[in-house]
């Protein structure tokens, strides 16, 4: 394998499985405590968003692994969709390192 894609496929890129989005007000942030329950506009069972340099690509299944959460993909966008949200991160890193 050429070397240089060699080292695209090694770079990392950040990957948030995302449970949901609301809207609040600033007042409510700043209301925002330990305890406090942030209802988010979602059934329980519904799929999660998969996001990559924060750019959806993908959706899934909350599961649980062990102890711990994971995301079971359900479905994955296009090549298309996966090139752009990777060709931002890189982008992001080469003007970085000039």
């Amino acid at each position: 394998m050429d070397s240089n894609l060699e080292s695209i496929l090694n770079f990392e890129v950040p990957v948030i499985v995302q449970l949901g989005e609301r809207v609040m007000t600033l007042r409510e942030v700043l209301g925002l405590v330990p305890g406090t329950i942030i209802e988010i506009p979602k059934l329980a069972d519904d799929e999660l968003d998969l996001l990559v340099n924060n750019q959806r690509v993908g959706v899934g299944i909350a599961v649980k692994v062990g102890e711990n959460f994971g995301l079971r993909v359900t479905a994955i966008g296009s090549i298309a969709e996966l090139e752009e949200a990777i060709s931002k991160r890189l982008q992001e890193k080469f003007d970085a390192a000039a």
